[in-house]
């Protein structure tokens, strides 16, 4: 039988979205998951569009959170109702194609691995593609990570068992430190180089505000992972430099 997949999507005022990413999931060639959606007080009418999914799937669950308390909290909350062997990441913006989870879970399962991300191309607002395949290295590390994060959080699988009691951290890329302290567990991410999403870029978002991006990179570096002057410094150059070729290629 195939393992359950448990899908986390927190979600805030997604109306304009979430119905594309929903039917991504749906359209999965891999049939056994559960989908938690976690709605954190939309003001539009994003929870009413999810429980029109829910009444004609059952496996797909909402939660209503009773305070906004950001995407770290509603992660986290995910995290407490999943089942599944496996927990992937969908942010409520984001599209799978029809083979993400098939070909990640077969990969994992034959592999023994604990963690797998994938490439992608971004598209905009409007859902047309504008960039080339964003590629993803064959693996990664906590030393790799440190100078840049290749792994976009909708291209994710990783083993219940190996998060454990991790949570998330209410703080500027929340999703770099949660993948950075998974890793401190001396586990590695497995890349597919198969572009099996397509990820949103929004006016105003957090990923293409280059400026704040720069911020919580060097915050990342010397707060949460407490590295000293110059290591920073040598990961903050590496990064600024993949960023840039990346933009480039």
């Amino acid at each position: 039988m195939e393992p359950l997949v448990s899908i986390i999507t927190p979600c805030y005022n997604s109306a304009d979205f979430i119905v594309p990413t929903l039917h991504s999931v749906l359209e999965q060639t891999y049939k056994n998951w559960e989908l938690i959606v976690i709605d954190d007080c939309s003001k539009d009418n994003t929870c009413k569009i999810i429980e029109g999914f829910v009444q004609q799937h059952h496996n797909i669950k909402l939660i209503k959170l009773s305070q906004n308390g950001g995407v770290a909290n509603a992660r986290n909350v995910g995290l407490e109702h999943a089942k599944g062997k496996y927990v992937a990441f969908l942010d409520s913006d984001d599209i799978w194609l029809k083979e993400k989870l098939t070909k990640q879970v077969t990969y994992m399962e034959g592999q023994n691995l604990p963690m797998t991300f994938c490439a992608y191309n971004r598209i905009d607002e409007e859902g047309n593609i504008i960039s080339r395949k964003i590629e993803a290295p064959n693996s990664v590390n906590y030393r790799q990570l440190l100078s840049h994060n290749v792994i976009i959080f909708s291209t994710s699988l990783t083993l219940r068992s190996a998060v454990g009691d991790l949570k998330f951290k209410k703080a500027g890329h929340e999703d770099w430190i949660f993948w950075l302290d998974l890793f401190k567990k001396n586990i590695s991410g497995y890349g597919i180089n198969e572009a099996l999403v397509l990820y949103r870029i929004r006016k105003g978002s957090v990923s293409a505000n280059k400026l704040k991006v720069i911020g919580y990179t060097w915050k990342i570096l010397r707060e949460s992972e407490k590295l000293g002057f110059f290591e920073s410094a040598y990961h903050f150059i590496k990064y600024a430099f993949s960023t840039v070729w990346k933009r480039l290629k």
